[in-house]
C-alpha cells in the first residue's frame, strides 16, 4: 500500500545544519583561544597601559576605564582577542544560570550564591585591569573575591617583581566593594575602601595603608595611589556609577560587562584547563 510521507521543514532544515556546539566544547575553545592569544602576545609584544588619562588606563571625558587595543600589538593580536570575545558572546546565549545573583547579601543562605568565591581573571577588555611588564606597574595578578554573606566583592592584585628582579613600590592592593543584586544579573556596586600592601617593612612587617575609595572605580584608587609614588596625575572629574552584568555563569566560569562594555572572564582555581592561564 503506498503511503503519502510528509516531511517537516523545520526537522530538515535543522538536519542540515551543523549541531550547535555544546557549552563544554565552547569552554574548550575558549581556553584554547586565550591560549592562542597569549602566545601571540609573547611573539608580537604586549601592551604597555600606565596610571591615568595619559597612560591610556582611563578616559579624559568620562573618566570610565578604557578599552584595549589588541590590534595596536599586531593584527594576529587583535584577531586572537576578538575570537575570544566572540566565543564569550556565544557562551552568553546558553548560561545555564537564570540568576547568578542569587542570595548576593543572603546572610543565611549567601554560601550558596552563584557568584560566591574566588575568581581569577583570564582575559579582559579593561585597561584598568590589564597589567603587563613593559609599563610602569608592572606585572600582576587579579582575582576577584566575593563573599556572598556579606555582599561584599574585594579585587585582590598582586604585583610581580620586575623584569630586573627588583620589587614594585607595591606589593598587593585589596579594593573593597560592597555589592548588591539590582536584577537577576545586574551587580551594583559602591567601593568601600583600599589596602595597599607596601614592598617596605617596618620591623620586619610590610607597610600596609588603608585609604577610603569614594570613587565607583578601581581606576580611581590607583590613580591616587599613583600620584602617592610619583607615577602621574589624576583628574578630578565625577566617576560613573559602578556595575556589572554577569552574561555568563558555571562553578567554573564566569563572564560579565561592566556598565563601559569592558568584558572580562574569570574561572575558578578547581576548573584544570584555565589554570596555566591566570594573570
Amino acid at each position: 500500500m503506498k503511503r503519502n510521507v510528509i516531511l517537516d521543514a523545520s526537522a530538515a532544515e535543522t538536519d542540515d545544519e551543523p549541531p550547535s556546539p555544546s557549552t563544554s566544547d565552547l569552554k574548550d575553545k575558549l581556553v584554547s583561544a586565550i591560549s592562542n592569544l597569549r602566545s601571540l602576545q609573547e611573539r608580537d609584544g604586549d601592551f604597555s597601559i600606565d596610571f591615568g588619562v595619559k597612560g591610556g588606563e582611563i578616559n579624559e571625558t568620562s573618566r570610565a576605564p578604557q578599552t584595549v587595543d589588541y590590534y595596536a600589538i599586531s593584527k594576529d593580536v587583535g584577531d586572537a582577542a576578538k575570537e575570544v570575545v566572540e566565543i564569550a558572546n556565544q557562551l552568553a546565549a546558553i548560561s545555564p544560570t537564570e540568576e547568578p545573583t542569587q542570595y548576593l547579601g543572603d546572610k543565611v543562605n549567601g554560601d550558596k550564591a552563584p557568584l560566591d568565591g574566588p575568581w581569577k581573571l583570564l582575559f579582559t577588555t579593561a585597561a584598568d585591569a590589564s597589567f603587563s611588564k613593559n609599563s610602569t606597574r608592572g606585572m600582576a595578578r587579579v582575582q576577584n573575591v566575593v563573599n556572598a554573606k556579606k555582599g561584599r566583592i574585594t579585587n585582590v592584585i598582586d604585583f610581580e617583581p620586575k623584569a630586573d628582579g627588583s620589587l614594585p613600590p607595591l606589593k598587593q592592593l585589596n579594593v573593597v566593594i560592597k555589592a548588591k543584586a539590582e536584577d537577576k544579573k545586574r551587580v551594583g556596586l559602591v567601593f568601600k575602601y583600599a589596602k595597599a600592601v607596601l614592598n617596605k617593612r617596618i620591623f620586619g612587617r610590610h607597610i600596609a595603608l588603608y585609604i577610603p575609595v569614594p570613587a565607583p572605580f578601581i581606576t580611581r584608587l590607583i590613580v591616587l595611589l599613583s600620584r602617592i609614588f610619583k607615577f602621574g596625575r589624576g583628574g578630578q572629574k565625577k566617576v560613573p556609577k559602578a556595575s556589572f552584568d554577569v552574561v555568563y555563569l558555571d562553578e567554573f566560569l564566569r563572564i560579565h560587562r561592566t556598565m563601559d562594555n569592558n568584558l572580562f572572564v574569570q574561572g575558578k582555581e578547581k576548573w584544570a584547563a584555565a589554570v596555566p592561564f591566570f594573570r
